[in-house]
């Protein structure tokens, strides 16, 4: 071999090592790229945990004033997020709240207007036929969790489904304990639950539904995923655990706050929400993770009550429907942000929509996107409505009624309710009643300002009833 030949050969490896290296940079920094790109994308899409408490009042919770209630993983959501002041549920009671959660949709466009028959109470007391009511929601609707699944979540639900036999079937890829059922049969096991196996003696169910999400959000860390946990907490029957009822028999009650049993139950949902929040930082998911804590109606006149705030479940008094709402998102949202802007459970789906960069779907909601609330940014005014053309039976023991005049037969009769800034107008369709009040300087509803004011009782209750049109809700009166 030549001396000349041996410079080509050298000459041409190192060609090739060099072109090897050039080659190795590129696709190393094209894979960084593609990481990084992964990465945005994925931080595009935020991990979404939403709590949700059944029959849980306006003051049941340490940081919206109670003093015997502990409730310091919910209080942590509003410190460390924005808490609402004004927020509501969309109905007095379970199911329809929870359809409209689901859909963004008001009421009278998936037509579950209450919990099984809309003619409860003794049929000589009512005075109008009520409304048909839907127990199933409508599977053509789009809900929230189909609309995540289609974003490429990871979707699962853990609690009180209420809205059919299988939520598996709107878009939920997991269901631990989801069924048709209001209430547990019980909350120890055995839960003679057909979505949930039995555990050892003794377990509770706010943490077995803890551990079931706990585990499936470990196995979904690195997709994004939908963690809805609808409690069925703290509905009755009221069964807590021994070493929590013991704990609050030692507390000083207050007036309305007083019973250790009702008090146990809530401790036992804040410790599973706990539970949830310690994962997400263990997984070191809470910086793209949004928490949402908020319930589904106002609590049960027979267990507690939301004063200074009028009324309980089942009531459209603001008792019955104004609720707790935190929302966290760390690094989007300043700590221990309050605001006082009127928001409804409505708008949970469009503000997620808008999160996503999703603006078609908000356009078919009947909510509005708070996502400028929480960047301190303000809304349009727009008002807010309640429609409930049914009956709902008053409970035999309900303190809710404490304050009346003798015992009525229903806690509500067909009603349909606006809120619109400070003013609140409820229509009563039985006797054709209007009840008018300001809000900013009558929290309590007990001055009826109709007779003072009849020209902002007569706007409201046009606006009312334009709404009621573009709706087409039902109004009874057979």
């Amino acid at each position: 071999m030549t001396i000349k030949t041996l410079f080509q050969q050298t000459k041409s490896r190192q060609f090739i090592v060099f072109s090897l290296i050039i080659s190795c940079s590129f696709l190393f920094q094209c894979t960084s790229i593609t990481q990084k790109i992964t990465k945005d994308a994925d931080m595009a899409k935020p991990n979404i945990v939403l709590f949700y408490a059944d029959d849980l009042g306006w003051m049941d919770v340490g940081i919206q004033g109670s003093k015997y209630y502990e409730t310091p993983n919910i209080d942590r959501i509003a410190k460390e997020g924005m808490r609402f002041t004004n927020a509501y549920a969309n109905a007095a009671n379970c199911a329809p709240s929870r359809a409209c959660l689901m859909t963004g949709l008001y009421p009278p466009r998936h037509g579950i207007y209450t919990v099984g028959n809309a003619a409860r109470g003794k049929a000589e007391n009512r005075q109008l036929v009520p409304v048909t009511n839907k127990t199933i929601l409508d599977s053509n609707l789009l809900t929230l969790p189909a609309f995540l699944q289609n974003k490429g979540y990871q979707t699962a639900i853990a609690g009180k489904w209420h809205l059919s036999k299988d939520p598996t079937k709107y878009g939920f890829d997991a269901n631990f304990g989801g069924f048709q059922a209001g209430h547990p049969k019980s909350y120890f096991s055995p839960y003679k639950n057909p979505n949930l196996a039995d555990g050892p003696e003794g377990e509770h169910l706010p943490a077995r539904l803890a551990t079931e999400m706990s585990n499936w959000i470990k196995r979904q860390k690195n997709e994004p995923f939908f963690a809805y946990f609808p409690f069925y907490s703290v509905h009755t029957p009221i069964q807590a655990r021994a070493d929590l009822i013991e704990k609050y028999q030692n507390k000083p009650p207050e007036k309305y706050h007083n019973k250790p049993e009702y008090a146990a139950m809530i401790e036992a949902m804040d410790l599973a929400i706990g539970k949830i929040l310690q994962t997400i930082e263990d997984l070191r998911l809470a910086d793209n993770t949004i928490i949402i804590f908020t319930a589904d109606n106002g609590a049960h006149g027979g267990q507690t009550l939301s004063r200074p705030l009028r009324g309980a479940k089942g009531m459209y008094y603001e008792g019955g429907i104004r609720e707790p709402l935190m929302i966290k998102w760390t690094g989007k949202i300043k700590p221990n942000s309050v605001n006082e802007t009127p928001v409804i459970g409505n708008d949970l789906f469009p503000t997620i929509a808008d999160i996503l960069k999703d603006k078609p779907v908000q356009e078919q909601l009947d909510g509005v996107s708070i996502l400028p609330l929480l960047q301190r940014k303000p809304i349009a005014d727009r008002a807010l409505y309640w429609h409930f053309p049914a009956y709902l039976e008053m409970y035999k023991k309900d303190r809710a009624f404490e304050d009346s005049q003798g015992k009525p037969y229903f806690r509500t009769t067909p009603v349909s309710v606006i809120r619109d800034g400070d003013w609140k107008l409820l229509e009563y369709f039985e006797s054709g009643e209007l009840e008018l009040y300001n809000l900013a300087t009558d929290i309590g509803e007990r001055m009826n300002l109709v007779q003072r004011n009849p020209t902002k009782a007569r706007e409201l209750h046009q606006k009312l009833k334009v709404w009621q049109g573009q709706t087409n809700a039902f109004i009874p009166k057979k």
